[in-house]
């Protein structure tokens, strides 16, 4: 949630989507932005979504991507080669040694003369089992393969035109299919697919209908039991159209789909601000705060001209909710991390228990509060919207200073996304960023100030935030306290205080 100083916000993490239940299934269902199923040949086509899926998946390679964090670029870890390493006499030279007792699929080995086979496939125009397509791609992701040669069963070297430190990042490119399944196919490219082909994978193709599905099954005898898939089976579907895909999940005919439309996510956020009663919290709080509808109050010249204008509107925020998908049927679920007490905080427990059933009876929307200490929640705020720190929260309830274009920056710039800033919710709009941009580079008060009103409708209008109320900053002194001055800041200056 984020708070501010103005107590502001539920901060959501991640794209809201249909609750689908805990229970995973043995049966995983995927909607990809592709029109037809990627080329199932070895090397898939489709760019990067392709090797996604039909892929790495089914089809690996000497070098592999290590997947399995998200604090950091994917790295490389060893594949179907065990250790790397350049030549000592030749820094143009590379040595793989392979890994051993690894076998295709289809019950043949993998060794030198499979991985020779394959670079020939690619890079040797002459051989019989050269395929132009997958040559064309491999060509323009590896440009500086030149000679290749088996030393013996399992190593072989290949040599580059120029000296590339990086050359195992492009290795990750080159996937290896089983020769047996070229020659099963009649040397015939375009039937090896329906055989199916052959990989090394944690997955095994099992059948390919174009421009409706593949189907993949879990391969028990993958060479890396650490690695063994946890499915017993994918099937993946071609939507090219973002709706079609949205709706397809929402229907349960998918689990998963590969980039919802934006305005469904915008919606869920949208919705929320106008299912809540600010009115009613701040006279909870006695007056001691004034709603926000905004990172900036209303009053801010800065705050601009916003399409949106959130009030309490429970209906308007219950239409919005059912276009993105959720019913009375389906009701919006999720929880969210909270603390007593900490860092000037109005009165967080029962502003979050009024949230809370305000949400529920206006908009039948549910909240689970996680009640940690603060500085733990602070700590969470740079978390990725995975970590296990969250516990399976999806927002959090913290204060916020909304002063300067520095501050928002801090909170909102793509820059810094979790775990590098306090981008906790890892939103990104492009006007918005155009905007920041802007305000970083330009010198003239009216260009800065236009940018900065042009950031902060954004800020509105596609909210990464649920704006709840400003904070009044109410204290309470001693008589004998004078001088004090209550800035609109969450800093005070204590040199213009004296005791009587």
């Amino acid at each position: 949630m984020l708070i501010r100083k103005a107590f502001c916000t539920f901060a959501l993490a991640a794209a809201l989507l249909p609750y689908q239940g805990a229970i995973a299934e043995t049966t995983l269902r995927i909607g990809m932005t592709a029109s037809d199923i990627p080329t199932a040949t070895g090397l898939p086509n489709n760019g990067f979504e392709g090797m996604r899926f039909l892929g790495y998946p089914i089809f690996e390679g000497l070098v592999l991507w290590d997947l399995t964090r998200t604090d950091r670029l994917a790295t490389l870890r060893p594949g179907l080669a065990e250790k790397w390493e350049q030549d000592p006499a030749d820094n143009k030279t590379w040595i793989f040694h392979l890994r051993r007792n690894v076998k295709f699929h289809d019950g043949t080995d993998f060794n030198a003369d499979a991985v020779i086979w394959n670079l020939d496939r690619y890079f040797n125009s002459t051989s019989p089992q050269f395929e132009p397509p997958s040559s064309a791609m491999s060509r323009a992701r590896v440009p500086v393969m030149g000679s290749y040669k088996k030393i013996d069963d399992q190593t072989v070297a290949i040599t580059t035109t120029k000296p590339a430190s990086y050359f195992p990042y492009m290795a990750v490119y080159l996937l290896f299919t089983s020769p047996a399944s070229f020659e099963k196919a009649g040397h015939d490219w375009a039937k090896v697919a329906s055989l199916p082909a052959a990989g090394t994978g944690p997955f095994r193709i099992t059948k390919i209908v174009p421009r409706q599905e593949a189907d993949l099954a879990r391969w028990g005898g993958y060479w890396d039991a650490a690695r063994t898939a946890k499915v017993d089976n994918v099937v993946l579907m071609p939507i090219p159209e973002a709706n079609s895909r949205l709706a397809a999940l929402r229907s349960g005919q998918v689990d998963w789909i590969e980039v919802p439309p934006a305005d469904s996510i915008v919606r869920v956020r949208q919705a929320l601000n106008y299912c809540i009663d600010r009115e009613g919290l701040v006279s909870l709080l006695n007056g001691t705060a004034e709603p926000s509808v905004g990172w900036l109050k209303t009053s801010d010249p800065d705050f601009g001209e916003p399409a949106n204008r959130y009030k309490f509107d429970p209906a308007k925020g219950k239409a919005l909710l059912a276009e993105a998908g959720y019913t009375p049927a389906k009701a919006l679920s999720f929880k969210a991390m909270i603390s007593n007490s900490g860092s000037g905080q109005m009165l967080p427990l029962p502003m979050n228990e009024f949230l809370q059933q305000n949400l529920k009876d206006a908009c039948g929307v549910n909240v689970e509060f996680d009640v940690i200490e603060w500085q733990v929640l602070l700590t969470a705020a740079r978390a990725t919207p995975d970590s296990p720190a969250l516990q399976g929260a999806m927002a959090l309830n913290i204060s916020s200073p909304s002063s300067d274009a520095g501050v928002m920056a801090r909170y909102f710039s793509a820059a810094n996304f979790s775990p590098n800033g306090f981008n906790f919710e890892q939103w990104k709009d492009d006007e918005f960023e155009g905007a920041l941009k802007t305000i970083s580079e330009a010198t003239d008060p009216k260009v800065i100030s236009a940018a900065y009103r042009k950031a902060h409708e954004r800020l509105v209008d596609n909210p990464p935030w649920l704006y709840i109320v400003h904070d009044l900053n109410p204290r309470a002194m001693s008589p004998k306290v004078r001088g004090f001055v209550s800035p609109q800041s969450w800093f005070v200056d204590m040199t213009l205080v004296s005791m009587q």
